[in-house]
């Protein structure tokens, strides 16, 4: 099988070779000692990075590679960047909006105005839900929030962009046009390691978005513990579509491998959407590349993609694959082993599976499961969820519990109650965690950040996350967000058992059901179901309806409201996650129009 692997390795890279003559790669090693991300300041983490041959790497929609940025080069164009953002009147603690396009443009800003002292803001591309009115909303809501003192942006979204700044009365400029200003040569502030490095955006999945304030310190910490916690070797590699709006994308697939000093190669998420098998063709070209991160539907995408008459392993070896990091979502144990099940001949091993939990007011991540562990479950009553004694009429049911780690270095967790006591192994609560990685503060958001940012009387601030989840030997388990669940009657009811009964019916994928509470007429809570609906005939939509009433029946005990909307309706986070909140309020809103099943 190896030997298979290695012939086939050998062909695609002599072919390579041959079509990409001009362009190498950035080395996986070189001589430069790797310093795991202790340095007092991003800045630094820049400036030693820029003394080792490894770099960034960007392909094309097929994965061919087309832009070859080592840290050098990307040092060098972020200097001039950081004259010219100085030139331009920026300041200390000034917000530079960056719309976050995958490449070398992007990458030089962003540490351009972590040399300035200015917060960069990383900010979302247009997706495919909703429409140009939607992107500028959007858009001037987080302008608005941060108070840039400009916004930069790609060329090929410039109306859009610009619409939204002239919006907020914020100048706007595109990546070419910044480049034509003068770069004198100046002084650079100073920086500590207390500053706001800068602001994260949350995706707004649960609530409305809030600038995340995260300083140097914190943000260094956290790329450490990454590190350490999936103990980094010599000679790995990184390949990533994730967006670099998005935490999971910026800190753990860009910001980590400068401070890491690891080579990584890039695919658009736009070109993943498109065409994604295209992330693990890349996995299987690039040599060496043994880590690539992905929440669940990516995962999920790919395994429906290949079908069973599929010679995968013709076309990949991801027999390097070491940490197949899953995060971002709630992790689904059944779409994890269809993927084992899909990639398996291609040297895909369930151990590299790494699931891990993390939020952006912690940086990044909060707990990794330790290399080589892979995907550990435990089955979990209903009624230890919904937090009601057991109905001894019906049959029990359970749901898959996946396992999430052990807390990263100096990152501690504890399960509360609802009283704020720590709750022991096994006992369902509220997920709070300290240490160095949790965030500064909400952007100008006072009441929100002593919402959740709590200290102790020992002086230790404690972050409530919002999550819901259990402790078993050190590991965390995840439940749900607190804020998602529906309760009926007094009654618990997670919205992704009832998302997931529905995704058993015929025709439905991860993401084409949102499931929330709505109050009846008569004034009494009710789950209503949103579900995206392909049928075209009337009459096999009304039994469609019936179907899904009765899977949610069968779930709940209950009755709900089942509404067909069209394909491509409900709304997703900047990380491609489904947004129950948003759903909901577009739904009552009436923005969400429910097909006419008498058409």
């Amino acid at each position: 099988m190896i030997g298979r692997f290695a012939k086939r390795r050998k062909l695609r890279v002599s072919l390579k070779k041959m079509t990409d003559a001009a362009l190498q790669p950035t080395p996986n090693d070189c001589d430069l000692p790797r310093i795991r991300a202790q340095f007092a300041t991003f800045n630094e983490a820049v400036d030693y990075a820029a003394r080792s041959q490894k770099g960034l790497n960007f392909h094309d929609m097929r994965g061919k590679l087309e832009r070859v940025y080592p840290f050098s080069e990307l040092r060098d164009d972020a200097l001039v960047m950081t004259r010219r953002l100085i030139a331009a009147g920026i300041r200390p603690e000034d917000r530079v909006a960056l719309v976050a396009e995958t490449g070398p443009e992007f990458a030089a800003l962003f540490c351009a105005c972590v040399y300035a002292g200015a917060w960069p803001v990383p900010l979302p591309l247009p997706t495919t839900f909703g429409g140009k009115d939607s992107y500028i909303d959007q858009l001037s809501v987080q302008l608005s929030s941060c108070d840039p003192a400009i916004l930069l942006y790609p060329e090929e979204i410039a109306e859009m962009a610009g619409a939204a700044a002239e919006r907020q009365g914020c100048p706007g400029e595109t990546w070419e046009e910044f480049a034509t200003r003068d770069a004198p040569e100046c002084d650079f502030p100073e920086v500590s390691s207390q500053d706001i490095c800068y602001l994260q955006y949350s995706s707004g999945s649960t609530r409305f978005p809030q600038g995340v304030a995260v300083t140097h310190e914190a943000l260094l910490h956290n790329l450490y513990g990454h590190s350490t916690s999936m103990n980094l070797q010599d000679n790995e590699r990184c390949v990533s579509w994730l967006p670099w709006y998005h935490d999971m994308g910026l800190v753990g697939c860009f910001l980590s491998l400068i401070a890491n000093q690891v080579s990584g190669d890039y695919l658009k998420p736009d070109a993943f959407a498109r065409r994604p098998l295209a992330w693990l063709d890349m996995i299987s070209a690039n040599e060496g590349t043994t880590i690539s991160y992905s929440p669940t539907f990516g995962y999920d995408i790919c395994a429906r993609r290949i079908s069973s008459q599929s010679h995968v392993a013709e076309r990949f070896d991801l027999s390097r694959w070491r940490l197949a990091g899953n995060g971002a979502d709630m992790i689904r144990p059944d779409v994890m082993q269809s993927f084992v099940n899909a990639f398996a001949d291609a040297g895909f091993k369930a151990s590299s599976f790494t699931p891990s939990y993390g939020l952006a007011e912690a940086v990044l991540g909060v707990t990794v499961m330790p290399p080589g562990e892979g995907i550990r479950v435990e089955l979990v009553e209903e009624e230890r969820l919904s937090g009601t004694p057991r109905d001894l009429s019906r049959p029990a049911r359970y749901r898959a519990i996946v396992n999430c780690g052990k807390p990263m270095p100096d990152m501690v967790v504890e399960i509360r109650g609802e009283d704020g006591h720590k709750r022991g192994d096994r006992q369902i609560g509220k997920v709070w965690c300290s240490g160095p990685s949790v965030m500064h503060s909400y952007f100008r958001n006072q009441d929100a950040t002593e919402d959740c940012l709590v200290p102790d009387d020992a002086g230790k601030t404690w972050l409530d996350t919002g999550d819901m989840g259990y402790l078993a030997d050190g590991y965390l388990f995840i439940v749900g967000r607190a804020k998602d669940m529906i309760i009926i009657n007094g009654k618990n009811h997670w919205p992704q058992d009832i998302e997931w009964a529905v995704e058993q019916l015929p025709g439905f994928n991860h993401g084409d059901i949102a499931a929330f509470s709505v109050e009846t007429d008569n004034g009494e809570e009710a789950p209503a179901v949103l579900v995206h609906c392909r049928v075209s005939d009337p009459v096999e939509r009304v039994k469609l309806r019936e179907q899904i009433a009765d899977k949610v029946r069968s779930v709940t005990g209950m009755s709900c409201v089942v509404e067909l909307v069209p394909p491509r309706t409900l709304p997703r986070t900047s990380s491609g996650k489904l947004s129950r909140a948003k759903a909901k309020k577009l739904y009552l809103a009436g923005e969400i129009v429910p097909l006419d099943l008498a058409a």
